[in-house]
């Protein structure tokens, strides 16, 4: 019997677990890193361990030091998340020899899934379909995708459409994997750009049941990482549903598997599917399965690790379950993550915090983070998970849509707009997804500049006004006077000019604002009416920082000097960090010349690695930085003069 569970995680996944904890009477543990000292999970739990030092490497990946976590807590079980150590054998065996319940599979079951390249080898003499590896590619293989053997989650990925790219794709895994998971053995498989990714949520317990808990459908990602994912996989057929359940359950009783896990397919175009993985742990999306079955999976990990028996089916389905990964990124700048002070987490309608609910129609959000939460360079930039559940697919991603439309989010830059549009999408809605979805729609689903709407830039003028002077609008005089001018930069770096004078009864003059009357304004509120149409726009301010949520979306603007500092201007040429991260490695030194979009250096933020290009022809001049160096947003990195 478990009494007292350590997470060895952090964030929303930690929160999770302690949900179901609370709810069957158990006493939780949690551990924390020194950017989380004041983090969500590490204040819900009843004890916390600190782990000393902050890079995942130091803290969430220390084994030896998770274990003493638990023994000096008093816990008597470990639960592993999902990343950081849940796909070890050796931590698993390491807290199986401390004398703690494992709560996860036996550690030769994820040995056994543990390299990709065995797994597939196991899964062939399962009798389940795999994916050809090719050994020494050809121009027939072609594209190829460039795979880790030891890890997931997008890293240690490259996908090589010419021979000429195998060489660099293959060095750039081997060392993106090295990193991330230990490892720099990589192979090659076929890539198939517009395929599906398909699921099975796997349960077993230790008495010989195993349960295919439904199919999931994953297949919208960037980067080779998931953003939505839904319960049931549209549009595919009884029979086809029923081979991919026999083919997982295959998978999961040929390593004598217990717990909860995933195994993952490749569904082609022309309806063959490919087992890919199998994720020995809970997965991130495992909500959307719960919403549709009324399980907690959490609480059958526990009770399977208890030893006790599963009924001898699970529960049939019913209705249809959509998440959505709101993440603190900008896809418009080749989704690049997002640090900084979380000021505001509120969406409408929420009616279960990381639980089903009872409804037939409902909305969940899983979070890590809350208002007042930073954003740092550390982990993954994602904020929550926002789950909607309807009888069926439409109104759930309407549900799903409206609830993020109508979220108010300040702060931080994240995919919140392109999450909408994408739920919105006639062929999302059709269900004609693949993993390339993204990729393919990008020019309708980014929102538009911000400088083609101006009337949220005037609003926060209008507020800013409101919350100077009190109840005397800005810019009203008793005689004709200039216009008040007020300048923002948006999150796209366009920037813009609000100019507007008010008449002597309140009214914006027509010069600069035609059709464009001043309803109310306040420093918080502002209602304009344009040709008779009213708009309302919530302004919230941050010092400089200026959040407007109106009927378009949401805008962030940052409010400029109308006279900046000629000592803080850029040079031209000059490459700033575009955010705190560590430089991994350089391709050019000073004096080089360079070609317009040719990689100068690499900075790994965020679990991630970004490439810093020469924005164009020319002299390096100037490289600031060295690999293992530590930089902040906005350091100098390079200078590039142009070659006229």
């Amino acid at each position: 019997m478990i009494t007292s569970l350590l997470v060895a995680n952090r964030g929303e996944i930690a929160r999770r677990v302690f949900r179901t904890c609370r709810d069957l009477g158990i006493s939780t543990v949690a551990v924390y890193a020194d950017p989380d000292a004041d983090a969500p999970h590490t204040r819900e739990a009843d004890s916390a361990v600190r782990l000393p030092g902050a890079a995942a490497a130091d803290t969430y990946l220390r084994a030896d030091r998770l274990v003493r976590a638990a023994l000096d807590a008093g816990a008597d079980a470990v639960h592993p998340g999902y990343g950081f150590l849940s796909e070890s054998a050796e931590f698993a065996r390491a807290v199986l020899d401390a004398g703690l319940t494992w709560i996860g599979p036996p550690p030769a079951a994820i040995a056994a899934m543990g390299s990709k390249t065995e797994a597939k080898r196991l899964m062939a003499a399962a009798g389940v379909p795999v994916l050809t590896v090719a050994d020494e590619p050809s121009q027939a293989d072609l594209p190829l995708l460039v795979k880790a053997a030891a890890g997931g989650g997008g890293r240690g990925m490259r996908v090589v459409r010419s021979l000429d790219e195998l060489p660099a794709g293959l060095a750039a895994a081997r060392a993106e994997a090295a990193k991330a998971f230990g490892s720099d053995e990589v192979f090659c498989e076929p890539y198939l750009p517009t395929g599906r990714h398909i699921e099975v949520q796997l349960l077993a317990d230790t008495h010989g049941t195993v349960w295919a808990v439904g199919i999931r459908d994953c297949s919208l990602q960037r980067r080779h990482q998931k953003v939505i994912e839904e319960a049931p996989a549209p549009g595919l057929d009884a029979g086809l549903c029923q081979a991919l359940c026999a083919a997982a359950t295959a998978a999961a009783r040929a390593i004598g598997y217990t717990g909860a896990g995933t195994a993952e397919f490749l569904l082609a175009p022309d309806g063959r599917f490919f087992f890919l993985e199998m994720n020995t742990r809970l997965q991130v999306e495992h909500p959307v399965t719960e919403c549709v079955t009324g399980l907690d999976l959490v609480e059958l990990q526990l009770r399977v690790a208890e030893g006790e028996a599963l009924p001898a089916e699970p529960p049939a389905g019913r209705g249809h379950a959509i998440e959505a990964r709101l993440y603190a990124e900008d896809p418009a700048a080749d989704w690049q993550p997002q640090t900084g002070t979380l000021h505001r987490l509120e969406l409408p309608g929420v009616q279960a915090r990381f639980a089903t609910g009872s409804t037939e129609t409902g909305l969940r959000l899983d979070s890590g983070a809350e208002a007042g939460s930073v954003i740092g360079i550390h982990y993954d930039p994602m904020l929550a998970k926002v789950i909607a559940w309807a009888p069926t697919r439409a109104a759930a991603a309407r549900r799903l849509a409206d609830a993020l439309a109508r979220a108010r989010i300040h702060g931080l830059t994240t995919n919140r707009e392109l999450l909408v549009a994408a739920l919105r999408h006639p062929a999302f809605l059709d269900g004609r997804v693949h993993t390339a979805f993204l990729a393919e729609h990008a020019e309708s689903l980014l929102p538009p500049s911000a400088g083609a709407d101006p009337l949220p830039a005037l609003a926060a003028a209008l507020a800013d006004a409101a919350a100077r002077r009190g109840a005397l609008p800005s810019g009203w005089r008793n005689l004709p006077s200039a216009p008040q001018i007020k300048r923002y930069r948006a999150a796209d770096d366009t920037e813009s000019e609000v100019r507007y004078r008010l008449t002597r009864d309140g009214r914006l003059d027509a010069e600069h604002h035609p059709d464009t009357e001043l309803v109310a304004a306040t420093a918080d509120r502002v209602v304009l009416a344009v040709a008779g149409l009213r708009h309302t726009y919530e302004v919230a301010a941050y010092g400089s920082l200026v959040q407007v949520d109106g009927p378009g979306g949401a805008t962030v603007l940052t409010a400029l000097d109308r006279f900046p500092d000629p000592a803080v201007q850029v040079e031209p040429g000059a490459l700033l960090a575009p955010m705190p991260g560590i430089v991994i490695r350089t391709a050019a030194g000073a004096g080089d010349t360079v070609k317009a979009g040719q990689p100068l250096l690499w900075l790994e933020a965020m679990k991630m690695e970004h490439r810093v290009t020469a924005p164009a022809d020319g002299i390096l001049t100037e490289l600031r930085v060295a690999p293992g160096q530590q930089v902040e947003l906005g350091a100098l990195l390079a200078v590039v003069h142009p070659a006229d």
